[in-house]
């Protein structure tokens, strides 16, 4: 039943989100892309998870304090997981992603259900142009509600933008406070 309902409210935001966009060239054939930002001054690997039938994408290096882009082929649907220079290749938080899906939207969520104990590695994604809607949370040393924390959470998210912004890292007191801030209204029942 969670199903049903995940996937209805999904299909209802989908359909307001088309409405509202109707206008817009369709942008299928544009490369999906993810832009990687490293908040922190540990240097990071990526490593990407295909769904059987989509193609495998190569780990990507992610300088300390940098950012670097991975670009996937249309309707590539998986994850990717942030493993620290020197740490044992352990999957952690997790940034799910699928491209090109139904009226060529990108769904997409931070995940904590893997390992929920990775305080390092992904914390939020968004869309890039927008930056709206938004998963993860800059800090998991405790629960965020904004990311998949069990199984039946209700936390993708869907942008008809192409390109997405991942944060990983500690933004800390290396950070100048700025980065991956994004301003939120919680509605109140």
């Amino acid at each position: 039943m969670q199903f049903f309902n995940t996937l209805f409210i999904a299909a209802s935001a989908l359909a307001t989100l088309t409405a509202a966009t109707k206008d817009t060239p369709s942008t299928s054939k544009s490369p999906n892309k993810v832009h990687f930002v490293n908040q922190d001054s540990t240097q990071r690997t990526i490593h990407f998870t295909p769904q059987i039938g989509t193609p495998p994408i190569a780990p990507l290096s992610l300088n300390a304090s940098g950012s670097a882009t991975a670009t996937f082929p249309i309707g590539w649907i998986g994850n990717w997981y942030s493993v620290s220079k020197g740490r044992k290749n352990i999957p952690g938080m997790l940034g799910e992603v699928r491209f090109d899906g139904y009226a060529g939207a990108t769904y997409f969520d931070v995940s904590a259900i893997v390992n929920p104990d990775d305080n390092e590695g992904v914390k939020m994604l968004m869309p890039m142009k927008g930056q709206k809607p938004m998963s993860g949370c800059l800090d998991f040393t405790t629960r965020c509600g904004n990311a998949y924390n069990k199984w039946d959470d209700v936390q993708t998210m869907a942008t008809l933008e192409k390109e997405l912004i991942c944060f990983v890292g500690n933004g800390g007191k290396e950070s100048d406070g700025k980065r991956g801030r994004v301003g939120r209204r919680f509605v109140e029942a």
